[in-house]
Formats: C-alpha cells, structure tokens, sequence
C-alpha cells in the first residue's frame, strides 16, 4: 500500500468527520442536517479510525495536520458523549425491577413493530406474539392486509385500536389490558395518526399509553423534521400538564440523542431504559453497520426494567422490540429513577416548535390532499 495515499486520505476522513460534527450543530430543521443525527455510532467509530491512523504518522505532522488531529479530537469528544450513554459504562437511568413474588409482580411486556407495508411475512409476527405473549403489541405501517393477518392472535387481546392505512402510517394496538377510552388523533398531519388510551395495569392502576409515528426528515418523505419534532414535544407537554403516569412508544423516526428527543424527555420527565445498558438498533436490518435506533419505549419513574431486547427479524426493514417493565411506584421519585428535568429554555423551545409544526402540518396536509 502507498503510505501517501493512506496518509493523505485519512486526513480525508478526518477533516469529513469534523465537518459532519459541526454541521449537526447547525440550528436548522432541514432533513440535510437533522440527517447527522442519526449515524453518530458510524461517525464516531470512523472517527477513532482516523484519529489512531493520525497518530501513526505523527512525526510527519506539520502545523495543519496538528490542528486537524485537535479538531478531530473535539469531535470525536462530542460524539462519545452523545453515545456512551447507551452502553454500561453510563448509569442507568432506569433502575433494575426487583424480584418480588408471583402474583405481586405488576410486569408489563409490550412489543413495539414497524412491519413495513409491502412486508408480505406477517406469519413472523403472528409467531412471535404467540410465543412471547406480550401484554401489548403495537404495530407500526401497518394496513388491510396486516389487520387481517393479526385476527389470528384477537382471541388472546380482546382489546384493540385499528387505523389501517396504505400510506405507510397504518397503527394497529391489541391488548389483553383493558383500554379505557382510546381516542386515534391526528397532531400534525391529516393522514398521520396516534393513538392516545388509558390501560388498567395488573392492580388496577390506570396509565396513560401514546402511540407514535411521526413523518420522518428525509429527501423522500419531509424536506423538515419539524412536524416530527412538533408532534413528540406536544405529547411531552400534555404529559408533563397533566402530571401523567405515563408510557411512550413507536417508530418516532428519530434517534434517543437527537436534540428533540432529549427535549421531549426532559420536558415530560419520562425516562430510558436504554440508558446505561445497551443499543436496541432497529433500522435498517439489512445493513448491519448502517444501523440505529428508531423504536423507541420512554416511561415515568413508577416503572423499573425486568427486560428489554431486539427480537429477530419478521421480514420488515425494522426489528421489533419487546420491553418487560415493573410497576414499582416506590421507585418513582426523581432522586432514585435519575428523571431528567426540564428549565425555561426547554418551554420556550417547544412552545416554539410546537406552532411551527402545526403551521407546517397544514402545508402538508394540503399537499397530501392535492395527491390523492
């Protein structure tokens, strides 16, 4: 190998991780730099690539490459940051659950799945569900034809919330809880539901579940990750309002360290349960090294973690999730759960956000329309 093309290009590389870094901190909406958010497993472990590649050629530095190894280093600092939370060397935000005796242990095992539409497997996930026996079960995508496919498992889920839809924002829930009063609105878009419910838990305690798949930031699909954005921060202030026990989840297209889903957790006080243990990845399942997480589960402090794992692959782009949690309300204060806490900032923010997203829903709402 040409050592000078080695050098030379890993300088390449090294001046592209910084700019991509840099260019994430740009206060814009546009899905061109909301995209960075996404990858920053890839470009930190491309980064430290580069950064012990610099390091062999270091007596050749001159005054540039010294400079760009200290740009380089910053930035590779930063995206350890946004990253190491999601691995066991970070505190866990949400407590281990207890072992407490059959019949007093309050478990809650949901599966949350974006089948994609055109995914014609449904058997995959008509066996999975059988065999795991979630309490809940929330598809994502999901049409007609999924809604027929799932009949087999009604039996065990007496309780249901159909939105099927051939836009790619199909949502089904089923759940062997009771529902009290589930309501399908549209926040931003017209075409574009969530699901909103009470559940009666084992005990008898009522919580709030949300169901969401906001539109994501991409060149086919939203030029802006602002109705995106919009719709989880709403969702975060009605909780928080409200002063709701609450769960989170669905395909939120977006990522846990993303600025607004940071936001949303401190303004809702809802926490990980990912933080401090592991990545749960879900897209894309082809491409192992392109690979994030956009199925999310956030939850209040009242609940601590039995389980929480990728399960395998039901023919969609994305893997599901199956999340065990425990109603433990003695855990539930902010000294012991490590809540996140919102300021005057945050407020301002999502007030802000919040009338952007709406103004911009009904642009594309319009558009929407005019295409059908």
């Amino acid at each position: 190998m040409d050592l000078s093309l080695l050098y030379y290009g890993v300088q390449g590389l090294a001046a592209l991780i910084t700019f991509l870094t840099v260019w994430g901190w740009l206060p814009l909406d546009n899905w061109w730099v909301r995209g960075v958010e996404f990858p920053r497993i890839q470009i930190l472990v491309l980064g430290l690539v580069a950064w012990f590649v610099m390091l062999f050629f270091w007596s050749e530095w001159q005054i540039g490459q010294g400079l760009l190894f200290l740009l380089l280093s910053v930035a590779l600092a930063f995206q350890l940051r946004m990253v190491l939370p999601y691995t066991k060397l970070w505190k866990k935000e949400v407590k281990q659950a207890k072992d407490k005796p059959e019949g007093k242990a309050h478990q809650l095992k949901i599966i949350v799945s974006n089948v994609l539409t055109p995914n014609d497997e449904t058997h995959k996930l008509v066996s999975l569900v059988q065999q795991k026996q979630p309490d809940v079960l929330i598809t994502l995508e999901s049409d007609k034809k999924w809604e027929t496919a799932l009949k087999e498992i009604e039996p065990d889920y007496p309780y249901s919330v159909k939105v099927p839809l051939d836009n790619l924002y199909g949502m089904h829930l089923y759940s062997k809880l009771e529902l009290i009063e589930p309501e399908v609105k549209y926040l931003m878009i017209d075409d574009i539901p969530s699901i909103h419910t009470q559940i009666r838990l084992q005990g008898g305690r009522i919580i709030w579940l949300y169901c969401l798949h906001p539109m994501p930031p991409s060149p086919t699909e939203a030029d802006k990750s602002t109705t995106r954005d919009a719709e989880l921060l709403m969702v975060g202030r009605h909780i928080k309002d409200n002063n709701q026990t609450a769960i989170l989840a669905g395909d939120l297209n977006d990522v846990a360290w993303s600025k607004t889903t940071r936001r949303f957790q401190r303004i809702s006080g809802l926490l990980d349960p990912r933080i401090g243990r592991h990545f749960i990845n879900t897209f894309h399942v082809k491409y192992p090294f392109l690979r994030w997480a956009l199925d999310h589960i956030f939850h209040s402090a009242c609940f601590t973690v039995v389980d929480i794992q990728r399960l395998p692959s039901i023919g969609s782009d994305h893997f599901p999730v199956l999340t065990t949690l425990q109603y433990e309300p003695e855990e539930a204060p902010k000294q012991e759960q490590n809540a996140p806490t919102t300021d005057a900032e945050d407020m301002k923010e999502s007030e802000h956000k919040i009338k952007a997203g709406k103004e911009e829903g009904k642009k594309v709402s319009k558009e929407h329309a005019e295409e059908n």
